[in-house]
């Protein structure tokens, strides 16, 4: 069983330190939890906004759009089935200092996305429980997931578990609900293709913009390829699930859109984008559906999203560590537990600092800058590692997948707003700093790869 597998991760000179226990369905439901079923609730009403009402063309684009770059980290956590994810790949496909960048900007999109997802869910919370504070819900939910996280991945997986159960029992009452509005003509509802493909509104540019914010509610299927030393099975597990999850998250987004789109296709009757789906979800069940949608967002970001956007971030941090190319300490790994504990502490201590201190458009503008720059490093991994340095002639698997990949992250990377550049520059600067030091000025490298030379 691991013994393959250890192997795998002792012929990169590394030991096997975390505690290998994960199944394909584990990692499935991991990712799951990371894209969280029920996302679409929350930003409904743009997306809907910028696609003319073709939520669902929107999706299946973004969806499609994403494939290619699972594929691609497909194709590298079976070359390097060792965690770190894009840093790793990076580091081995193109150069240890690229991997380090790369690293270092996918930082942006785990170490964030925490700190982001709590603001919103304390925010939310703070509407229906007045009396407990913004800070006390933050501290509330960085507590509970830095404790989870600690315990283990094996408990980790059964709360991702727990939750995703509750997820889909509430997506089945709101699809269930929406279908008998529907068949009712409920609202004047009837079932169509507009929601898919309307003529009348589809131009280039409208599918492009809404593609575009489509594509990042697709975010954290990538996070996957962190757990490669906590999961057994064999070498393609990794990617497998990761393929897996990004089309199943895909059809559940698309599924719910569609019938959020016929009972509530006329938009200009909701006053706040914010609340368009639970408004929906009130007309085809009624208040109390509407409450339980909204409820169910908000504890899905600020505990199960932040609870295993933390996990995948300490792995990273505890693979640039061991590598020297972080602070020592954070490759620590509970003598118990078998977690690295150190650096799920120092995220949850970031988390709490990011919280309260950086407002949430700054935050959402480092997550996305952050996450497509690596995903742009992790496709030209590919094509580096395998078409260049592996001599592979398998041109569609490793060079015409990646292409596509990078194609489409760097046409929504290229169309972010000013403000995710001008913050992502400034981290970007701060990692060749960081870089510069650890390295002794680009002269070092990672002591595994300066024993492979």
């Amino acid at each position: 069983m691991s013994a393959q597998l250890q192997t795998s991760v002792e012929h990169f000179g590394y030991k096997q330190e975390l505690n290998r226990s994960l199944t394909f369905w584990d990692l499935v439901i991991y990712g799951l939890v990371f894209m969280v079923p029920i996302a679409p609730m929350g930003i409904y009403g743009y997306v809907a906004e910028v696609s003319n009402g073709m939520v669902v063309l929107a999706y299946a684009l973004g969806m499609f759009g994403m494939i290619f770059t699972a594929y691609s980290y497909f194709r590298m956590s079976e070359a390097f089935p060792i965690a770190g994810s894009v840093y790793t790949y990076a580091q081995r496909g193109i150069h240890p200092h690229v991997g380090f960048i790369a690293g270092w900007m996918i930082l942006l999109d785990y170490i964030l996305i925490p700190a982001l997802l709590y603001v919103v869910a304390a925010n939310a919370l703070a509407g229906i429980v007045p009396g407990v504070p913004i800070w006390g819900w933050i501290v509330l939910f960085i507590l509970m997931n830095t404790v989870v996280n600690i315990r283990g991945i094996e408990l980790t997986a059964k709360a991702n578990k727990s939750i995703l159960i509750g997820q889909l029992i509430v997506l089945a009452i709101f699809i269930v609900a929406a279908i008998w509005a529907v068949a009712k003509g409920v609202n004047g509802a009837t079932f169509n293709m507009k929601p898919i493909f309307n003529p009348d509104g589809f131009n280039m540019d409208v599918v492009a913009a809404a593609t575009s914010i489509a594509v990042l509610s697709f975010l954290g299927f990538d996070a996957i390829s962190t757990l490669s030393e906590e999961t057994k099975g064999g070498r393609q597990v990794v990617g497998r699930a990761t393929v897996m999850s990004l089309l199943l998250i895909g059809g559940l987004f698309m599924l719910q859109t569609y019938l959020a789109a016929l009972i509530g296709p006329d938009l200009s009757k909701f006053e706040n984008k914010d609340t368009v789906f639970y408004e929906i979800a009130g007309i085809a069940g009624g208040q109390w559906l509407n409450v339980l949608c909204a409820v169910a967002t908000v504890i899905a970001w600020g505990i199960a999203d932040s609870l295993v956007a933390q996990a995948a971030i300490s792995r990273v941090l505890y693979s640039m560590s061991r590598d020297t190319m972080l602070p020592k300490f954070l490759s620590k790994v509970h003598p118990k537990y078998k977690s690295p504990y150190t650096s799920t502490v120092v995220v949850a201590v970031i988390s709490v600092v990011v919280s309260l201190a950086i407002p949430l458009d700054k935050l959402t503008a480092l997550v996305n800058f952050g996450a497509l720059t690596a995903f742009l490093f992790l496709n030209l991994s590919v094509i580096i590692y395998f078409i260049f340095k592996q001599k592979s002639t398998a041109y569609v698997k490793h060079l015409l997948m990646p292409l596509l990949g990078l194609a489409v992250v760097g046409y929504v990377w290229y169309h972010l707003d000013g403000l995710s550049f001008q913050l992502g520059a400034v981290w970007f600067l701060i990692g060749i700093v960081v870089l510069t030091y650890f390295t002794k000025g680009f002269k070092k490298l990672p002591p595994t790869l300066m024993e492979e030379k």
